[in-house]
């Protein structure tokens, strides 16, 4: 996951909304500490595939990621 903290990822990222909205909102429950009740219920929840689990797990998992990205985006909004 490392590799997402260069200026291009989170460009990419940031560019696209659902993934935008997604990582966002993880970052407000990482900021809450409430990831923790959040993957246990996506591991459990047995319509979310295998694909989709996994990298949101993944995500939920970097939490200076999260902040940094949610840090990101604010700050691409006071720009423009």
């Amino acid at each position: 996951m490392g590799g997402w903290y260069d200026l291009e990822s989170l460009e990419e990222l940031h560019g696209e909304e659902s993934v935008r909205e997604l990582v966002l909102r993880l970052a407000v429950l990482a900021r809450r500490d409430r990831l923790g009740h959040f993957v246990e219920v996506l591991r459990s929840d047995e319509d979310v595939d295998a694909r989709t689990k996994q990298t949101v797990l993944e995500l939920a998992g970097e939490r200076t990621f999260l902040l940094a990205f949610e840090d990101y985006s604010r700050r691409c909004r006071h720009l423009h």
